[in-house]
């Protein structure tokens, strides 16, 4: 019904740049928030950063200044854009949307399966 997949993840040296991406699909009537999370054998999951339909945005303060997310409200899509990466955001990166579905009430939440990202030289 509906699918959140996300693409772009990869192997970089640290400096490096990914550019993550993920696409909402199904019987969608509205995106509202849309968020990325990353979890490691290391960490908890944790908030990397959130964007809100009118593109308010929020970041963790790890990735203040080196991150920055944006959405395509026509696509559904939101995307991660990374740059200046360090080893310690090597995690797996989930996406997750707030959105209402059609003949719902209430918001539901939905996850991406993931996509990896690893930083090392």
């Amino acid at each position: 019904q509906v699918q959140l997949v996300e693409s772009g993840g990869g192997w970089v040296q640290p400096g490096g740049s990914l550019r993550l991406s993920c696409a909402a699909s199904g019987d969608i009537y509205t995106v509202y928030t849309m968020n990325w999370y990353r979890q490691s054998p290391e960490k908890q999951r944790e908030l990397v950063a959130s964007i809100t339909s009118i593109g308010n945005t929020n970041y963790a303060d790890s990735v203040k200044g080196r991150f920055t997310i944006s959405r395509d409200n026509a696509k559904n899509t939101v995307y991660l854009q990374m740059n200046s990466l360090k080893r310690e955001d090597t995690a797996v990166y989930y996406c997750k949307a707030d959105l209402m579905r059609y003949g719902e009430l209430g918001v539901a939440h939905y996850w991406g399966k993931g996509t990896r990202v690893t930083v090392s030289s």
